[in-house]
């Protein structure tokens, strides 16, 4: 991590206006501009020094010949760290995202995609939503449903409304009714169970009075087993990735395809997503220096990134939870020249409506389970 040198009022607020005028205009700023558009009190030539210092410092850049000045990844950090001010988000913005969130309050998969879709749609960026870990989400429906001879479809439905599906092999012997006779015993005698106390010997012994031979029993007993442990699998929604293609950051072909082969990459980007609230959840992070508040967000800049294909790009992420039980994770990705601010407040008003509404889920699956013992 590059070391951040404390900073002067007067090189903050310099700062401060390089980043604010390179996010809006994407176009190097110099010293004249900043004195025409924020009416410093100190002189135009006072101002090149003070970049030039800046740029001393790792905190700005000069790219090519040009006279103007960009944030480097140190000064964009400084920036979101301390400098930035975080925009409050309108009545008619907040009513907006409840009101797409509001239809998905009884199926969480739905949520999690809807919230990817309004945050790309909100910030302009690319958005992302990585589903929870449901290992200590309880089995609440298993049924088998009979495509052809030879094929069926599993579906399994997990407290919090999540619903997964599988297509598997069964032997071709089997009907519909014998399969639906081993989905029911199974569902009497696991159902209330965590993904985690689910194995393969509990799956038989629930359906171990089932009338069908053996041989043709304990193929289907697998693949039921495998589709209720695979339900845990996660899973990552990505939405706006054309939106991207706006920014002249992404109008490099080069650029633009590293980035797209790597979101291409199966796993990658769910598995980096997933390290990240491993490492440090921000509901447990240390405030950025001078603020008192805890940030509820997290925010990695260009070669901060540790996945190829993204040191272009800032990466603003955050967790939805329900209870203590189950965390995933929201993620906008976009320019280094993001507006980070816009980002903040979204995000962190969408992390909060998901989280009322999962609450509600919770509620509702404390219910069930009290009627079920």
């Amino acid at each position: 991590m590059t070391e951040i040198v404390p900073l002067d009022e007067r090189k903050q607020h310099i700062l401060k206006a390089v980043v604010d005028d390179y996010i809006a205009t994407a176009e190097p700023v110099g010293s004249k501009s900043l004195v025409q558009k924020h009416q410093f009190s100190f002189s135009s030539a006072t101002i090149r020094n003070e970049m030039a210092e800046l740029e001393a410092l790792g905190y700005l850049e000069q790219p090519h010949t040009s006279a103007g000045r960009i944030p480097s990844d140190k000064g964009y950090r400084a920036y979101v760290d301390n400098l930035m001010q975080i925009e409050n988000l309108s009545q008619e913005e907040t009513d907006r995202i409840r009101g797409y969130l509001r239809d998905s309050l009884d199926e969480l998969t739905g949520l999690i995609r809807k919230a990817s879709s309004v945050l790309s749609e909100e910030t302009g960026y690319m958005s992302l939503a990585l589903s929870p870990h449901m290992r200590r989400s309880h089995l609440q429906q298993i049924k088998m449903l009979m495509i052809e001879p030879g094929r069926a479809l599993v579906v399994v439905v997990l407290s919090a409304g999540v619903v997964k599906d599988r297509l598997v092999r069964i032997p071709e012997l089997l009907d519909a009714n014998q399969l639906m006779q081993i989905a029911s015993a199974i569902e009497d005698g696991l159902s209330g169970m965590t993904l985690d106390d689910i194995t393969l010997v509990t799956v038989a012994s629930a359906a171990r009075n089932t009338p069908l031979p053996e041989s043709l029993l304990n193929q289907v007993l697998y693949e039921a087993y495998v589709a209720i442990k695979q339900a845990d699998n996660l899973e990552l929604y990505i939405d706006g990735q054309h939106q991207l293609l706006a920014y002249p950051e992404f109008h490099d072909i080069g650029k633009a395809r590293c980035f797209f082969d790597t979101l291409a990459r199966d796993g990658i980007i769910a598995g980096y997503m997933n390290e990240i609230k491993d490492a440090q959840d921000p509901e447990n992070a240390s405030p950025p220096s001078g603020r008192p508040d805890k940030p509820s967000y997290m925010i990695r800049i260009g070669q901060e990134i540790s996945v190829d294909g993204l040191k272009d790009c800032s990466f603003v992420t955050t967790t939805y939870k329900v209870g203590d039980v189950i965390a995933g994770r929201i993620g906008v990705i976009g320019p280094r020249r993001m507006a980070y601010s816009k980002v903040i407040s979204h995000i962190s008003f969408v992390k909060q409506t998901m989280n009322e509404h999962l609450r509600r889920l919770t509620r509702g699956e404390e219910i069930v389970e009290e009627k079920q013992t």
